[in-house]
């Protein structure tokens, strides 16, 4: 098995993880798993490329766009 072939397992666990801590009443957890989320999505993303898996891709561009929304909401506004 090729090393980018494992890439989707941490990419899997790093996802599972980050949904569990968005779920999060602390808003601290809540923003951590909101970058774990985006590490997922470089993951996933890089796992995509080695495999051609361009569906996947454009879904990881697009939820890495709405976890920077996240991100950007749980921000407390001036």
């Amino acid at each position: 098995m090729a090393l980018l072939d494992m890439i989707q397992w941490p990419a899997f666990a790093a996802s599972v993880a980050a949904a569990y801590m968005v779920g999060s009443n602390a808003k601290g957890r809540r923003n951590v798993g909101f970058w774990i989320f985006l590490l997922s999505n470089l993951r996933w993303v890089v796992w995509g490329l080695h495999t051609s898996a361009w569906a996947l891709i454009a879904l990881q561009v697009c939820l890495a766009a709405l976890n920077i929304r996240g991100l950007v909401r749980t921000e407390p506004r001036a």
